[in-house]
């Protein structure tokens, strides 16, 4: 997992990835497509056992992402980085490192992965 999540951060930072807003509107909190493939596996899992919860947890773990900004001081350096410029929201059992860019005044998801999934 370590070594996805910095080939994400890294393909960032040398503007050769493609990171797209978490929603069209919001050009301030982008995801990168490795996120974007975790979390959609997440979903589908989650589809397939419930489709009311898979809805429930898409739409609390939106709400957290919107409010992230607000609450940044809260979140914790990333384990997998030393770069206080990387940490992580924990949501419902999973985990979402993040990229803070002052310059650019945004903030990059990463990837999500279960909590107890760090390898």
């Amino acid at each position: 997992m370590k070594t996805k999540l910095q080939q994400e951060l890294n393909a960032y930072l040398d503007s050769k990835g493609q990171f797209s807003p978490y929603y069209q509107s919001m050009k301030h909190i982008l995801s990168s497509a490795l996120f974007e493939e975790q979390l959609q596996e997440i979903i589908n899992g989650l589809e397939k056992e419930d489709s009311k919860s898979a809805k429930s947890f898409k739409l609390y773990l939106d709400t957290v992402i919107i409010n992230m900004e607000s609450k940044i001081a809260k979140y914790k350096p990333s384990v997998y980085f030393e770069n206080e410029k990387v940490k992580e929201i924990e949501n419902q059992g999973y985990i979402i490192p993040f990229y803070i860019d002052e310059g650019q005044e945004a903030y990059v998801l990463l990837g999500i992965y279960k909590k107890d999934d760090r390898s």
